[in-house]
């Protein structure tokens, strides 16, 4: 049985709570012309944010919407402050203590406590169990299909429900799910999509083709599904929509060796056969969540290795190698190069977050060459 949210709409709706959110989101907003224009009115806009909320008239305003281009080209839907407050204040009092007790460890995205090297620690320890029992190892790699843009709106309602009663809470929740709805995002992403594809027509580049490629296959929001690009609420209700899943996979399917990051997702076995048999039952559960797999998903031998996580990993022998991809390791360099000659003061801050990132794999040459 689901464990509900003991907390009520009146008990969220306080100043004190709204507040603690500004400060949160201040310490992690890079855009400091955002923050300079909502102190200027600072406790106008957050008594506002009170009322409307005290008066159960919350309705989420417009995205900005553009787009970011590294690793790859994707979308983002930037928040006004006042949307940004609400996401954080129903994301921290809601959502994480609804959703959080009914994960198991092993989904390991955008969580306090998880993440890549929570997921690389249980990769190496399954893989190191079944190297000492078994010659041959192999990894069911799945990935699904467009997932944030394919979430329905109604089923992740419904999961919603199984830990919140209150109805108030309940309405502010389905106006930010259904908040990708609007008429205006799909217009607002074909428009930045076609400004940037006409900029990168006018360019003398040997990738031209390749990147204009790249920004057709970005999708629309289907009516009905979808959820916003960069809210801290889709984080959440993205790592909870596939739950049912998980539990399906480890309790069901009887599959020891699992781990899940957001939509991409792997199982180790030593019987490639099984693995076969397991996709067929996972394609069919996930068409109860209108979900399915898309083209990178295979089995993969650990012999010849497969990528989870931004890291590369591969057998040996019976020895674990970790490596970085050669499109990962360009844009460490590129951005490392760039930072240094603009002499930036976050430079030794990037420099050691990208020290952690290399770290975790077999890279010393690397290291040395970049001076990490």
């Amino acid at each position: 049985m689901a464990l509900k949210v003991k907390l009520k709409y009146e008990d969220l709706v306080d100043i004190d709570k709204i507040r603690e959110m500004y400060s949160i989101i201040r310490l992690n907003t890079k855009n400091k012309g955002k923050l300079h224009k909502f102190e200027l009115f600072y406790s106008s806009n957050i008594i506002s944010i009170l009322t409307v909320l005290k008066n159960k008239c919350y309705k989420h305003s417009n995205y900005n919407v553009f787009l970011v281009h590294e690793p790859k080209y994707r979308i983002i839907m930037s928040e006004i402050m006042s949307d940004k407050i609400v996401n954080h204040l129903i994301s921290k009092y809601v959502l994480a203590p609804g959703i959080n007790p009914h994960l198991i460890p092993q989904n390991v995205a955008t969580r306090v406590g998880k993440g890549t090297k929570e997921g690389i620690r249980y990769v190496k320890m399954y893989l190191n169990k079944l190297k000492l029992n078994y010659d041959k190892v192999y990894v069911l790699k799945c990935d699904i299909k467009k997932y944030f843009y394919s979430i329905d709106h109604e089923l992740i309602y419904e999961k919603v429900k199984r830990f919140i009663d209150d109805e108030d809470i309940l309405k502010v929740v389905k106006n930010i799910i259904d908040s990708t709805d609007e008429e205006y995002v799909n217009r607002h992403i074909r428009r930045v999509v076609n400004k940037e594809i006409d900029r990168i027509s006018k360019l003398n580049i040997l990738d031209k083709d390749l990147k204009i490629a790249e920004l057709k296959r970005i999708p629309l929001y289907p009516q009905g599904k979808g959820l916003p690009i960069g809210n801290m609420t889709s984080q959440l209700l993205a790592i909870y929509f596939l739950n049912d899943l998980d539990h399906y996979i480890k309790e069901q399917l009887h599959c020891k060796y699992y781990v899940r990051y957001m939509d991409d997702f792997v199982i180790f076995h030593h019987d490639k056969e099984f693995l076969k048999q397991l996709r067929g039952q996972i394609e069919a559960k996930l068409h109860e969540f209108k979900l399915e797999l898309n083209h990178k998903t295979n089995i993969y031998d650990l012999d010849h290795g497969f990528g989870f996580l931004g890291y590369y990993f591969f057998l040996k022998g019976k020895r674990l190698i970790l490596k970085i991809n050669p499109q990962t390791k360009r844009r460490i360099k590129k951005k490392m190069r760039k930072l240094k000659k603009i002499n930036a003061p976050n430079y030794n801050q990037v420099k050691a977050s990208y020290m952690g990132y290399l770290s975790v794999a077999h890279t010393k040459n690397l290291l040395k060459k970049m001076d990490l």
